[in-house]
């Protein structure tokens, strides 16, 4: 039986694009399963609102994308600073309704792909509905989100703060939080020290 470790993640977060594929890096080298979730941000309280921001959380945000940029160009992937500051409710909802009909990584890698190229937005939810339909989702992702997908978001965000999350990509493994791509050898040194059982297919190599 495979040990869970949680993610939480939103498409709007630089960090948690260029995290993905260590993500992804972590789930194939030991016998674990993520469980991914929206956890979605409030950027403005975090940096400020564009119309509030002072010089410091300016040199702040600068810096942020431009060591994020970094980790994408190394990764081959494009990450285009956003137009604004978006709350992507939709999009991360999304998350949920491809869950739900098993197109799940299509969708993570298509909606991380199209945001930061500008290609999307993560707050319609038409254009949500889209891009599911593109990774083979069935159409009712607009009434989900008006329904039962949006509570659990909702859900699901206020459990991620009860349980002390504060930003993404965030991960959890036995009730333990590690913050931050940077944190994924971390972790990988936790599972090995658990006891957690590398994939054969990691081993031989």
């Amino acid at each position: 039986m495979s040990a869970k470790v949680i993610v939480w993640t939103d498409y709007v977060s630089p960090y948690a694009f260029v995290a993905k594929a260590g993500a992804y890096a972590l789930e194939a080298a030991f016998q674990i399963e993520l469980d991914w979730r929206p956890y979605t941000l409030d950027i403005a309280g975090f940096v400020g609102s564009v119309e509030a921001r002072d010089a410091h959380r300016w040199r702040k945000v600068r810096y942020s994308y431009m060591d994020a940029r970094r980790q994408a160009v190394r990764q081959g992937l494009i990450l285009k600073g956003p137009r604004k500051v978006y709350r992507a409710r939709a999009m991360n909802t999304g998350l949920l309704y491809a869950r739900h009909h098993n197109v799940f990584r299509a969708y993570h890698d298509r909606a991380f792909e199209l945001f930061w190229q500008r290609e999307i937005d993560p707050e319609d939810p038409a254009a949500v509905a889209t891009l599911l339909a593109d990774v083979g989702a069935p159409s009712g992702f607009e009434a989900f989100l008006a329904g039962v997908g949006g509570a659990e978001h909702d859900r699901l965000r206020a459990e991620a703060e009860e349980s002390g999350v504060f930003g993404v990509p965030t991960f959890v493994f036995e009730g333990e939080l590690f913050w931050g791509g940077d944190r994924i050898d971390m972790l990988a040194r936790c599972l090995e020290e658990r006891g957690v059982p590398r994939r054969q297919s990691a081993s031989a190599a």
